[in-house]
């Protein structure tokens, strides 16, 4: 599996852009009230978790020898993000309030970024 789609990360950063975007549609759908919707975009938004954990999975196996502990801390954390965005979903289809999630999703997010933008394979942004 030396395939050049799991030497780069196009796939994985397209997967999880697109993962987002869904993701505040489906938010946005909830609140409006347009729950066929939003379960329509939800179910979407699932196989692109599954595509964006694929994709991660490929890119760790090939790289996390590079540093070990920074790719696997990536991982949990990107995890713990589509845990978080589930929680979101499920709380606002429910009219609990959102806010302390969305608030650590937010910030856990950001630890995401900044680590896969630091690591060797990331755009170098922090490097």
């Amino acid at each position: 599996m030396d395939s050049a789609i799991f030497t780069n990360t196009h796939l994985h950063i397209t997967t999880w852009v697109i993962g987002i975007i869904l993701f505040f549609v489906a938010v946005s759908l909830i609140k409006g009230g347009n729950e066929k919707g939003s379960k329509i975009v939800q179910m979407i938004l699932r196989l692109f978790y599954l595509l964006i954990l694929f994709s991660g999975i490929m890119l760790f196996i090939k790289f996390h020898e590079i540093n070990d502990m920074l790719y696997g801390m990536k991982m949990l954390f990107g995890i713990i993000v589509i845990g978080l965005m589930e929680m979101v979903l499920a709380r606002a289809k429910k009219g609990k309030s959102t806010g302390m999630f969305f608030t650590i999703f937010v910030i856990v997010f950001l630890i995401v970024l900044y680590l896969g933008f630091k690591l060797p394979i990331g755009l170098g942004f922090f490097a």
